[in-house]
């Protein structure tokens, strides 16, 4: 997908929700009236979101003028400024709820990745993101996961096969699931499948797993995962943790010695970022 599409998107959807016929405050303001505006984060963060904030002004008014003095990665600190904005004053009040909505959950997501990526620091295992986005805002997410220092799993069903529990079950086993899926699956797609036992690890890496989700191991149980599964294949099998994993066991997880561990809550259970904008008399 093509984010600068995506982005665009993104931005006329929310400020079509926003504005509907027209913004009545704003209205208030004579229509030539030009004013400056500072953008202030009133916490710590990772900041991210730079371009769905710019869209939602320059969809308005082209002529806006938006000046950065730090950019999407950059950790920031409470009170800092992070722009100044220059345009039509009708303008900058009517895109300011939105551009501020996309900063501050965008900011939110690779913040708390980047608390992530900084626990497992030192260790093998990367922090993969999930599916478990908010509708319509998935490549937006997925983007903030990157920012933060995370990887993106899939974007979506149509670019990689992840075998869980239900599939297996309509699929008559993991080994008929494994067959079927390397038989419909083009060589550059990823193959992955899901397993809750020692038992299931073995049946899969039997059928021939490459990638291999351990879901809900106990540490006890994934450190003997990777044991077992560096005894019974001589190739590298992909091994992710996922479940149940959160910021003060998420250390503990990676020294085990898996690859990569998979959060959702980094793109789902987010507190926004706050940030807010001043007009500068």
């Amino acid at each position: 997908m093509d984010l600068n599409c995506e982005i665009i998107n993104n931005v006329t959807k929310s400020l079509s929700e926003d504005i509907g016929k027209c913004d009545l405050t704003a209205s208030l303001i004579k229509n030539e009236s030009n004013a400056t505006a500072a953008v202030i984060s009133r916490e710590k963060a990772i900041l991210c979101g730079i371009q769905w904030f710019e869209a939602c002004f320059h969809q308005l008014s082209p002529r806006t003028k938006i000046s950065w003095f730090a950019k999407d990665g950059d950790r920031i600190s409470a009170e800092q400024e992070l722009c100044r904005i220059k345009g039509n004053a009708r303008s900058l009040l009517t895109a300011e709820r939105s551009a501020l909505n996309f900063l501050q959950t965008l900011s939110a997501i690779a913040t708390q990745t980047r608390a992530y990526v900084n626990k497992v620091a030192g260790t093998r295992a990367l922090i993969v993101d999930t599916r478990k986005t908010i509708p319509g805002l998935r490549l937006a997410q997925k983007y903030a996961v990157r920012c933060g220092g995370g990887l993106n799993h899939r974007f979506g069903l149509y670019d990689g096969i992840l075998i869980k529990e239900n599939h297996i079950i309509s699929a008559g086993g993991i080994e008929s699931a494994i067959n079927a899926a390397n038989i419909i699956s083009p060589k550059d797609l990823s193959i992955q499948i899901e397993v809750e036992t020692k038992e299931g690890l073995m049946k899969a890496i039997d059928a021939g797993a490459k990638m291999i989700l351990l879901d809900n191991f106990n540490l006890y149980d994934l450190k003997g995962a990777v044991n077992l599964a560096k005894e019974l294949t001589n190739t590298n099998i992909i091994l992710e943790a996922s479940g149940g994993i959160t910021l003060d066991n998420v250390r503990e997880v990676a020294e085990t010695g898996v690859d990569r561990i998979s959060i959702g809550s980094i793109t789902k259970n987010i507190r926004a970022i706050d940030f807010s904008m001043t007009f500068i008399a």
